[in-house]
């Protein structure tokens, strides 16, 4: 198998998802092959959503629950596609949490 490409794709998601002034309280962090897109203190982050490398081309997006689960959208699609679909389609889910 050949393994993915190991560079971050932080840098990808974060100008995406804060380009909106309503926005800058959001985060993006990797953590193994996911990456989560956080607000809140950093040594207590509220997870908002998360994106799952399923192959070198395709993510899977979930949210997370108002208990802390993740729940799978059953969306699958490239990098791009699946953040507008993030801010287009789910855009409470990146509202700031009071």
């Amino acid at each position: 198998m050949v393994a993915a490409p190991s560079y971050s794709h932080e840098r990808h998601i974060k100008p995406y998802a804060i380009r909106p002034a309503s926005r800058k309280n959001l985060r993006a962090r990797k953590r193994g092959e996911l990456v989560v897109i956080e607000s809140g203190p950093d040594d207590d982050p509220i997870p908002h959503a998360r994106l799952r490398r399923d192959t070198v081309q395709l993510w899977r997006l979930e949210i997370a629950t108002h208990t802390g689960r993740w729940e799978p959208t059953g969306i699958r699609a490239p990098l791009k596609d699946i953040l507008d679909v993030l801010v287009h389609d789910f855009p409470w889910v990146l509202t700031p949490v009071v």
